[in-house]
């Protein structure tokens, strides 16, 4: 008995150790940062007393620089799974307050496995960074740890939902990890990512940045395109997690479960037919009619900061998740550039890799031309649409509520890349290019001899916008379904979407295509 009593102390003993990470005094400087701690981090984050650790009382191997004599439960990494919304998920959180939160052959060997437990059993997994990098004193085995964690990142990519969120710093080659999963969430201020530092930036090439201009939240959300939520705290960023899991199967196997719908399926939106303006050349806001559509009004917009002329993001529609994409006319009136290409194929990629339905709402007046678009290649990143859409075999659903120029006419879900249904507004224009351009050049001779060239210019690109650019000509030859009204447009969308439930599509058999990267 006594035996017994004294095995129990040693668990208590080793549990509250491991609890307490690096100790109070590096807890009180994690707060007194902003931050939670690592296990603060998963209690917000999972339901209540979901939380099953493992590995809990794994240290490292080191013999060296006096290592042997400072070991922590746990190495600086907290692993296991729980539930988020009653569905399970399998988690990692770096602590920071365990030796900077670096990574150890230990530490690597902890997250190697719950991701291994990730992918055998279907679900998703959540890494919380907060970490100094690879640890110094471990060599290459920290190095090692790192190149065996992006191998799983790659063989989990398009199997099970991967999510990162960076909570603190997260530098040099620890940075490819969240880059190689499907959606990355920085907390602004606290957090920053780049490969190498400020310091090393200013020996190198002289430069003078900080770590906040160089790799901070905002800095990734609008200007690198890494990451695709930048969050006010700790929590928001957790908050997000839940929201967005919300959306997402448990694995490519299975759909997003459905929602009960309160939100009338047949409800009609009149104030969509006063929407689109009848100028061609006024802009206006595409999420209005996104929200307006989707159930209750509620779009999750991804990568909100980042090619604004570009909107991607998660909604429902009579309680099926959806993806959504559309040009965005506010916007570069809503042209294809490079980074709008790729966000909106890495984006369309994600939704097939998960068995998401897209719902692509199109007014583009091209891809946009200018030199540093050419030189920057524009051709081999506008084609990665082209490839997305083509490759995409979940339900494809397309509304053009007004331009449709060109090869982005194609590029966007047309029905060419075999997309399923085809809608238009009877605002669309949809042509090889606009009816200014067209007519300029199919008529120039007779705009050069009219006694009045500017009246002659303005009917005869009125007659072609009429004659060539309307929709009817493109559903005449079945490449539009059916011309709707504005404010059908959610019903429509809806039954469409019922029909296309059961859908069954594949491509050619091969190893694996070649997307023009």
């Amino acid at each position: 008995m006594m035996e017994m009593d004294a095995k129990i102390q040693e668990l208590d003993r080793r549990n509250n150790e491991a609890e307490l990470g690096g100790g109070e005094k590096r807890i009180e400087q994690q707060h007194a940062k902003g931050k939670m701690t690592a296990r603060e981090r998963i209690a917000h984050l999972l339901d209540r007393n979901s939380f099953q650790e493992i590995d809990k009382f794994v240290v490292h191997r080191c013999h060296d620089f006096g290592m042997e004599r400072k070991k922590i439960p746990g190495d600086g990494v907290i692993t296991g799974y729980g539930t988020v919304n009653g569905r399970k998920v399998f988690v990692f959180a770096q602590d920071f307050t365990v030796f900077g939160g670096s990574l150890s052959g230990a530490f690597g060997e902890k997250v190697c496995k719950v991701m291994d437990l990730a992918l055998r059993n279907g679900a998703p997994v959540i890494g919380l960074n907060d970490s100094g990098g690879a640890r110094i004193q471990e060599g290459v085995m920290s190095l090692g740890g790192y190149g065996e964690i992006f191998k799983r990142n790659v063989f989990s990519s398009g199997v099970v939902p991967q999510i990162s969120v960076i909570m603190g710093p997260c530098a040099g080659g620890a940075v490819y990890s969240p880059a190689l999963t499907d959606f990355t969430i920085m907390v602004k201020k606290t957090s920053n990512m780049f490969i190498t530092g400020p310091q090393v930036i200013k020996a190198v090439t002289s430069e003078d940045v900080t770590a906040e201009e160089l790799g901070g939240a905002m800095t990734h959300n609008t200007r690198s395109g890494v990451a695709h939520f930048a969050e006010e705290s700790d929590r928001d960023a957790l908050n997000r997690v839940r929201e967005l899991l919300a959306y997402l199967p448990q694995n490519y196997r299975e759909r997003t479960p459905d929602t009960t719908c309160k939100d009338d399926p047949d409800r009609t939106d009149p104030g969509l037919n006063e929407l689109v303006p009848a100028n061609p050349r006024l802009p206006y806001d595409m999420k209005d009619l996104i929200r307006k559509v989707l159930d209750d009004g509620v779009f999750l917009e991804t990568h909100q900061h980042y090619a604004m002329n570009m909107v991607v993001g998660f909604g429902r529609l009579n309680g099926m998740a959806v993806g959504i994409v559309a040009n965005q006319p506010r916007f570069l009136a809503g042209c294809l550039d490079i980074d709008a290409s790729m966000k909106c194929a890495r984006f369309v990629r994600t939704c097939d890799s998960f068995n998401i339905p897209l719902i692509t709402f199109v007014d583009v007046p091209g891809y946009l031309p200018g030199v540093q678009q050419e030189y920057g290649g524009i051709i081999k990143h506008g084609a990665k649409i082209i490839y997305a859409y083509s490759e995409a075999t979940v339900p494809k659903i397309t509304v053009v509520t007004r331009k449709a120029y060109g090869g982005a006419y194609i590029a966007m879900s047309g029905k060419h890349l075999d997309a399923d249904i085809n809608f238009a507004y009877p605002s669309a224009e949809i042509a090889v290019m606009g009816p200014e351009g067209a007519a300029n050049i199919i008529f120039r001779r007779e705009i050069e001899g009219a006694e009045d060239p500017e009246a002659t210019r303005d009917r005869l690109v009125e007659e072609y916008r009429n004659n060539f650019a309307s929709p009817f000509r493109a559903a005449e030859v079945g490449y539009i379904d059916h011309i709707i009204f504005p404010e059908a447009t959610r019903p429509r969308l809806v039954k469409a979407l019922e029909m296309l439930r059961e859908k069954k599509a594949s491509i050619p058999e091969r190893r694996h295509g070649n997307i023009p990267l």
